[in-house]
């Protein structure tokens, strides 16, 4: 058991790390931002172990898309409240409201994200040895718009998140990385339940 243990440490860590980022992303909360830094960190090293070089690669992309994110949710949006009986202006920051992804970037985020699959698919069947670079580099391309969505608080990014989780869950199945494949399964539910919660919450801000 102990050995079993030892030889997935990583698997196990980076699950429960990542239990706590979905139920923060659930919860709209910032804090998603630093666990994320943290769980993509060792993800690097246990996909580069398990030959999900796809994968591995874009845990790079995620860092820099998690520091973006802190800084797009913090900054929010100010407006300025001026103090009766003051002459000064106090400003009040309130969290990033939550949108829908913009009608005229729809086209664009699909093409770029069946450009980015394509290039990937290539990339990895001409200079990797990788046995699953279909559902790989599929799960790369979604990804890497489902991140940015995130990070702009548009409500659809569940609905990028709820494609990858479920392609994601059978490749880390077969990859024998059964912890994380556990935690994917629940990403699917926590992901429908996530967009509802989050849709609830945008029409309680416009109200």
């Amino acid at each position: 058991m102990i050995e079993f243990l030892a030889e997935r440490w990583l698997d196990i860590v980076t699950t429960l790390l990542g239990l706590a980022y979905i139920l923060l992303e659930y919860k709209a909360s910032i804090w998603l931002w630093v666990v994320g830094f943290m769980m993509q960190s060792l993800d690097i090293v246990l996909y580069y172990q398990k030959g999900l070089y796809a994968d591995c690669g874009m845990e790079f992309y995620y860092i820099a898309m998690t520091i973006y994110g802190f800084v797009m949710w913090q900054a929010g949006k100010q407006k300025k409240s001026t103090v009766e009986g003051s002459e000064t202006n106090a400003k009040a920051t309130q969290e990033r409201p939550i949108e829908h992804f913009p009608k005229d970037k729809i086209l664009p985020a699909t093409l770029l994200t069946l450009m980015l699959w394509a290039i990937t698919y290539y990339l990895l069947v001409r200079f990797t040895d990788s046995t699953v670079p279909i559902a790989d580099s599929f799960t790369t391309a979604f990804s890497f718009v489902a991140i940015w969505a995130l990070a702009r608080k548009y409500l659809e990014q569940w609905l990028l998140w709820i494609a990858v989780d479920v392609v994601t869950f059978v490749l880390y199945l077969y990859k024998d990385i059964p912890f994380k494949a556990g935690l994917y399964g629940l990403y699917i539910i926590i992901a429908v339940m996530g967009f509802f919660k989050w849709k609830k919450m945008m029409h309680a801000k416009t109200i």
